[in-house]
């Protein structure tokens, strides 16, 4: 009988204090598919009896319905929840599973192999101290396999366990493992730095190395699985580092009360510490600690706090609380590692949000400056990222925002980010470092501003964004509006596509990314005309809602007008002026907005015109009197 049985039996309050005691390690099994990691954390959990008898009950009678080894158990049962994980024998969300020995508690995160599936692997590997990689003996180390080494590399995981496995389907000949712990050895010189390996044989459907040291493999002196990770030292660099607070809840019962409510994820605070508030950089001193509703005098890494100040500083959810002597740095241009998880791609150019914390601010990639290629960890030429690509981008911010290195500590150095459309996760990052032009680069102010501009101009300054597909006639009408605008008085310039594709944007071409590109400069000049008092009349195919809408958002919204020129396909194409569409049926344009690249219609457009019913002069006509309808052409 063991101690803690013992102890059980004998002293339940000392048994429950030394369980809550024990150290915590958390752990992924990753790996290609098929390669037996559901089947692992199965057989761990029933060696170390973590498994109720009605549990076992239900694993048998599933086993025999639905499993994978004829009358015996199927271990990959007990974490593959999921009806489509079971009927097709694979794992395809992250299964997070606890169990305890003696020695230690563990959370484990059974991750999936397929590649559609690599970004779960990477959320489960963002919280892990320790990953186990599994390899089949019997095909070596895959592309996969090195893809998920990186990704769990990447997140900070600084302990790789090599869990070669189906050694019994190679008669568990010695030559086998070694061929394979040198080959990933050989691989992982290019993995970031200080990463220790511990390569094991194992059958983990047999058991074999999994709980104790078989004597199957004589010539193998390492520990086995269990032993590993019950002895392996985990550092808790999150206790050493700086202390840091996000301020996820304002918390104000009363008049006499305030306090600032989250989860520490470094270091240690203490009542009587100095601390600063990014990004106001105000300083104060702690008076109070709260831990659920008792009060204590200091508070570490992973408690959830609520701590109260001596002097009345001007903190929100989203700002972060740091130790006055090390606080964390903020800035708004970053250099980052980003893991593309959608299935459409990311563009520099385009908007979306991060939320870095409980802080949600809007976010442009300005420039991919390298993809990683996993067949071999290196650098390769990349505009864009697709699905499950790993990057390194610049990125700038809407507003500057407090941050740590994500080598440094990783819950203030990790974001993700998220479409402003359709609210999805589609990526997730860390940065590297901030640029150093974002310290350096600074709003100057000026005595004539956008207010004087339009009072000498006696006009109310506007973007006319003039939306639709080739040949719909944007630029004949922009144009006859510019003229009917000119002979009441009102100071115009006309943007217009082809036009720009001149100067500005000549070296762009007409892929996603160069579109969105092209639609991020004109939108910056528009606003910078509407800041000079100007009407400014854009005319672009502008495919994407998206770009329209980061168009709108750089002015005030009354300043911004869609006016979307729907013209159906078979109609522009008929028209076909130049000749384009003729050319893009025959392949001889690529990516063609209609054609071969999409055109996504505004939803609610301010103005909406069918030139199969009017012509430009009276579309013209019709944009004008909305304008005076509105005021927007009172003096």
């Amino acid at each position: 009988m063991s101690d803690q049985n013992s102890l059980l039996e004998t002293d339940i309050r000392a048994y429950l204090e030394a369980h809550e005691n024990k150290s915590l390690l958390r752990f992924i099994t990753c790996g290609s598919v098929d390669d037996g990691k559901s089947t692992l954390i199965g057989r761990m959990l029933y060696d170390s009896k973590m498994i109720f008898e009605d549990q076992l009950d239900a694993l048998e009678a599933d086993s025999k319905r639905v499993g994978t080894q004829g009358e015996n158990i199927d271990f990959a049962l007990l974490v593959d929840g999921l009806t489509a994980e079971r009927e097709q024998g694979i794992t395809i969300d992250v299964a997070y599973r606890f169990f305890s020995t003696d020695k230690r508690k563990f959370i484990v995160a059974d991750t999936p192999g397929h590649v559609q599936y690599t970004r779960n692997m990477a959320t489960g590997a963002s919280t892990a101290d320790l990953a186990i990689l599994l390899i089949d003996a019997r095909r070596g180390v895959l592309e996969q396999t090195r893809r998920h080494a990186f990704i769990a590399s990447s997140l900070g995981i600084r302990k790789l366990v090599l869990a070669i496995n189906k050694m019994d389907l190679q008669n568990y000949e010695q030559s086998v493992f070694d061929d394979i712990e040198n080959d990933f050895i050989e691989f992982a010189e290019e993995l970031a730095a200080g990463i220790e390996i511990q390569a094991i044989p194992m059958s983990a459907l047999e058991g074999t190395n999994i709980t104790t040291k078989s004597d199957k493999t004589p010539w193998y002196d390492g520990p086995s699985l269990m032993e590993y990770l019950e002895t392996v030292p985990v550092d808790d660099e999150r206790l050493n580092a700086p202390f840091r607070l996000p301020v996820q809840y304002v918390n104000r019962p009363n008049l006499d009360f305030r306090g600032f409510s989250g989860q520490i994820p470094s270091g240690t605070v203490r009542v009587g510490d100095r601390v600063k508030t990014l990004p106001s950089a105000k300083e104060t001193t702690v008076t109070k600690i709260l831990t659920g509703d008792k009060e204590v005098q200091e508070a570490v890494a992973g408690e959830s706090v609520t701590i109260c100040f001596a002097d009345e500083v001007d903190t929100s959810r989203g700002d972060l609380i740091c130790t006055a002597e090390e606080p964390a740095e903020v800035a708004d241009q970053f250099q980052t590692r980003i893991f593309w998880m959608s299935d459409e791609k990311m563009l520099p150019g385009r908007r979306y949000l991060l939320k870095i914390g409980s802080k949600t601010v809007t976010a442009q990639i300005n420039e991919t400056k390298y993809r990683i290629d996993m067949s071999d960890l290196q650098d390769r030429p990349a505009r864009d990222l697709s699905l499950n690509e790993v990057g390194v981008c610049t990125m700038s911010l809407d507003q500057a925002i407090p941050f740590d290195a994500y080598n440094d500590i990783r819950e203030t150095g990790a974001f993700i980010l998220i479409d402003r459309l359709t609210n999805n996760t589609v990526g997730m990052g860390m940065i590297d470092f901030a640029l150093r032009r974002a310290g350096n680069i600074h709003w100057q102010s000026v005595d004539v501003n956008k207010q004087a501009h339009s009072s000498q101009k006696g006009q109310k300054p506007a973007v006319l964004w003039f939306t639709g597909l080739s040949g719909s006639g944007k630029s004949t009408i922009a144009n006859a509006l510019q003229k009917r605008l000119f002979s009441i008085d009102r100071h115009t310039y006309l943007l217009d596509g082809d036009n720009v594709r001149h100067g500005l944007n000549r070296d762009l071409g007409f892929t996603d990314a160069d579109r969105v590109e092209n639609i991020r400069r004109v939108a910056e000049v528009s606003k910078l005309m509407v800041d000079a008092g100007l009407v400014t009349l854009v005319s672009f195919i502008s495919p994407f809602r998206s770009e329209r809408r980061m168009a709108r958002n750089m002015v005030e919204d009354a300043e911004f007008v869609e006016i979307y020129v729907n013209t159906p396909l078979n109609v522009a194409e008929q028209r076909d002026v130049k000749g384009l569409y003729k050319r893009a049926r025959e392949g001889k344009i690529k990516n063609f907005t209609g054609i071969d690249s999409p055109y996504e219609p505004p939803l609610e457009a301010e103005i909406e015109i069918d030139t199969t019913s009017m012509t430009a002069d009276e579309a013209a006509e019709l944009i004008v009197d909305w304008m005076k309808q509105r005021g927007m052409l009172e003096a």
